[in-house]
């Protein structure tokens, strides 16, 4: 299975399974990348699934410096680790795999990215059904992990 044609079968495999779930606002498959619509948030944001390099990534990305701030202030005041916090939305929808580590930056393109590489590429996920779920679940619990933290459940549904 060529990369192009993996990485697609993945993206359509885990939108069929997420976007029925009802936790994302508009989900799309959009340049190379599943891109599905932050709900709540206070200011637009979105979660992706992408491939960089041969890797594959789930992330939460947003434009408003305000809002990645109110997350990084819940985790302050806290005292939570965001991996900790990961970890228990990935054990409690089933995963298989249990620890991600969390990267966060602000990306070459001005957002303010949370992300994670998961341990497959897209011709591994995209291999079986039981790979495509296991990346669904990855994306599925990064929206639960980050959904009650700073301004993600505040009420306007936006898009980055």
């Amino acid at each position: 299975m060529s990369t192009n044609t993996a990485m697609d079968r993945l993206l359509e495999g885990v939108r069929t399974i997420v976007e029925p779930t009802g936790v994302f606002g508009p989900v799309a498959i959009r340049d190379g990348q599943l891109v599905c619509r932050a709900k709540e948030a206070a200011a637009p944001a979105s979660y992706r699934l992408f491939e960089e390099k041969g890797r594959l990534y789930v992330s939460l990305v947003m434009a408003d410096r305000w809002l990645s701030e109110s997350i990084e202030s819940d985790l302050m005041h806290t005292g939570d680790k965001i991996e900790d916090l990961l970890e228990e939305e990935l054990v409690d929808l089933g995963s298989p795999v249990t620890r991600l580590p969390v990267e966060h930056f602000r990306s070459d393109d001005l957002l303010f990215t949370f992300r994670s590489p998961l341990p497959h590429s897209p011709q591994e996920a995209a291999g079986e059904d039981q790979g495509i779920r296991a990346v669904a679940t990855a994306l599925l619990a990064y929206e639960a992990c980050f959904r009650n933290l700073g301004d993600m459940s505040a009420g306007t549904e936006g898009e980055e």
